[in-house]
């Protein structure tokens, strides 16, 4: 080894120069050689000789004169590097030829993203120079040297301007837009510094494919196809393929199908709205001919983003991601969309089958969950992950995991009611009380008629949808209650409050919340005072009278095709919409009660612990015609106020309850004269008369 190349290895580093590609090797040697005859060139500037060691670098200058320096003494640097020996002979290597290109390099390889892009000269090394740290640790050292900065580890834009021989070229790459930088290859990153001065990184991914082409994916993905026919053409560019499904549903297997080579991220979804993050992985697919497939969750944390943090537009990939419906691609580039993949929900025969092939021998019961609760793959798995780890369940251990695994994200829309009643504190008159037994009968029947006699094609499997109209107070809610207790069913009452929203288009997506929260199991959805949803479609006068109108057409479409019991309570049947009366299968009238009905009603109100032996219910049910509800808030005022006048224990009497009855006539704003109270008149003037 001649004495100009020893001292050329020790005046600043020798890398790690393995690679599988030879172009690259070139490259990498060329950014070595610049870097060692920069150093050179700044020991000489500053009047120091670089020992003989391994790791001899230039100490600091202060970085004013240094910036002169750079502009006033490039006539002197030239001369230096024509004659020093060590400098010359860094001059000669650098000047050798580069290899023979390959004519078919390894795809994904140094060699082919070279060929594929067309690169010059000027950008294989700045891509080289911007891979060296991601290669060689050993190199930051040198680069912070080079800089004039033993902090800084990443090459810049500047350092590649003097390291080249001919600076202006470096001026076609310095925009961000460069095609190494749009194809993620390099990233300017400008967290440290602007311009010249930011930080050049290559990702360590990308480096790796560069360097080691392999068609494995890297630990931060895993391959979901790999198929052995040929992968579809490249886009020309970003192509992004919506995947859109249900939650739950096999998003990936639908991907795959339409992929031939898919790699799916298996990471953190945060850590994909980190500057650049996204834009490695899809560059690293794309060196490999193979898409990228987002699931549900990584699609969300992306696209929450505002832009969506999405890799540039002219990185020819395809991004497949997950959503469950195609308006959640809203704040994508429209131009980059292409036809979306549909991922169907799965039919009662597909349920049925993963149910029995996860449960094997313990399947019993998998008929019935397989018809109350509309699970997709993932949900199903999970179930029977747990039952399988629970040892050897029972229908009702079965049944218990389904209703555990709904995911029913209604926010304030709705709450849950825990069914409070039962049928026997329900009076209603003969008719109403067969038309909900004729209800509960169609409830407990609709899954056999859909999936055995075949009414599911046509009907979608749909639920029911019935009508419960009346006064206040005559019984609407409590029978709804009690449906959910006889039928098992979870019941959940929508506050109209927040559905209805004043903003155009709002009311929509909240009741398209609540429909779709509804979809995955058969449950009871209670709408109370419905008029105020389902009014009267009025004639077009003006934009709000068209939004309107659109709201009670959207709740049409959506009411035929709803799952499980949709009932809607109201005391105006009239002001709603006929449309609507058409799609409902019952419609149940909730009238006033008779005596007869008042009196079971009294009798059932009162608190079984309650003595009510002084209590004449015949009286109390002849003489005023109440609700329901009035003679139960009644009940409950009596009781508070036989609990305050010091009662020994739980017992009833007429004065309290009469005076319930008269407050209670009086908020219904309904004049009685005292003649109606009988021969407790007396004693109801004489109580009110105290009380003043």
């Amino acid at each position: 080894m001649t004495t100009a190349a020893a001292t050329a290895q020790t005046a600043g580093f020798t890398p790690k120069l393995v690679a599988d590609d030879e172009l690259a090797r070139h490259w990498l040697r060329q950014v070595t050689l610049r870097l060692r005859r920069e150093v050179l060139w700044m020991a000489h500037q500053r009047g120091q000789t670089p020992r003989a060691r391994r790791g001899a670098l230039p100490s600091p200058a202060d970085p004013a004169a240094e910036a002169l320096d750079l502009v006033r003494y490039w006539d002197d640097k030239i001369r230096f590097y024509g004659h020093d020996q060590t400098a010359r002979y860094l001059s000669a290597q650098i000047a050798a030829p580069p290899p023979a290109r390959r004519a078919r390099p390894p795809r994904g390889s140094f060699s082919w993203v070279d060929r594929e892009l067309g690169l010059h000269d000027v950008e294989r090394f700045l891509l080289a120079l911007a891979m060296l740290t991601s290669f060689d640790g050993a190199a930051g050292a040198i680069v912070g040297a080079c800089l004039n900065d033993p902090g800084a580890a990443q090459p810049t834009l500047a350092l590649a301007q003097r390291l080249w021989d001919e600076p202006i070229e470096l001026l076609t790459v310095a925009a961000s837009g460069h095609r190494l930088a749009r194809h993620g290859l390099i990233e300017h990153v400008e967290r440290g510094g602007v311009g010249w001065r930011a930080p050049l990184v290559a990702p360590g991914t990308v480096v790796r494919q560069l360097l080691f082409p392999a068609p494995e994916p890297p630990p931060q993905l895993r391959s979901l196809s790999r198929g052995d026919c040929i992968p579809d053409a490249a886009p020309d560019g970003l192509e992004i393929v919506p995947v859109v499904g249900p939650r739950g549903a096999d998003h990936g297997a639908a991907a795959a199908a339409a992929c031939p080579i898919l790699d799916a991220y298996d990471g953190d979804p945060e850590a994909l709205t980190a500057p650049g993050r996204l834009e490695e992985l899809a560059c690293s697919c794309w060196l490999r001919g193979a898409g990228l497939y987002l699931d549900l969750d990584a699609a969300a944390a992306v696209l929450a983003a505002r832009p969506p943090r999405l890799p540039t537009a002219a990185l020819p990939v395809r991004l497949l991601v997950a959503v469950e419906s195609r308006a959640d691609l809203a704040g994508a580039p429209q131009s980059r969309l292409a036809p979306a993949i549909a991922v169907p929900r799965l039919t009662y025969e597909d349920r049925l089958a993963l149910w029995r092939s996860a449960l094997g021998d313990r399947a019993d019961g998998a008929a019935d969950v397989a018809r109350r609760f509309r699970f997709e793959a993932a949900q199903i798995r999970a179930v029977c992950r747990r039952l399988t780890r629970a040892g050897d369940p029972t229908r009702a251990d079965l049944l218990a995991a389904c209703r555990a695994e709904l995911e029913l994200d209604l926010g304030e829309l709705a709450e849950e009611v825990r069914p409070r009643f039962t049928r026997s504190e329900l009076i209603l008159p003969h008719k109403q009380s067969l038309q909900l037994d004729e209800i509960r009968a169609a409830m407990g029947s609709l899954a056999d008629v859909h999936h055995d006699w075949g009414t599911a094609r046509v009907w979608d499997e749909a639920g029911l949808a019935v009508l419960f109209a009346g006064s206040p107070g005559t019984g609407k809610t409590m029978a709804a209650e009690v449906l959910a207790r006889e039928l098992d069913l979870p019941l959940y009452r929508v506050d109209l409050s927040q559905v209805v929203n004043k903003y155009i288009g709002e009311t929509e997506k909240n009741l398209r919340r609540v429909f779709d929260a509804c979809e995955a199991s058969d449950l009871i959805v209670l709408f109370d005072e419905a008029d105020a949803l389902f009014g009267r479609r009025t004639q077009v006068r003006d934009a709000h009278d068209r939004y309107a109108n659109l709201e009670v057409s959207y709740l049409l479409s959506r009411m035929e095709r709803a799952k499980g019991l949709t009932i809607l309570a109201t005391n105006r049947k009239d002001d709603l919409d006929g449309a609507f009366l058409r799609r409902l299968r019952y419609v149940v009238d909730f009238p006033l009660p008779g005596p007869a009905e008042r009196r079971e009603i009294w009798r059932v109100a009162i608190p079984r612990r309650v003595d009510a032996s002084a209590l004449d219910l015949a009286f109390l049910a002849e003489r005023f015609p109440l609700t329901g509800g009035h003679i139960r808030s009644a009940v409950f005022n009596a009781c508070l106020q036989s609990a305050a006048g010091g009662a020994q224990r739980p017992r009833l009497t007429m004065e309290p309850v009469l005076v319930a009855v008269r407050r209670e006539l009086d908020k219904a704003e309904r004049k009685v004269s005292l003649e109606r109270f009988g021969a407790y008149a007396e004693l109801v003037t004489g109580l009110e008369e105290a009380a003043g």
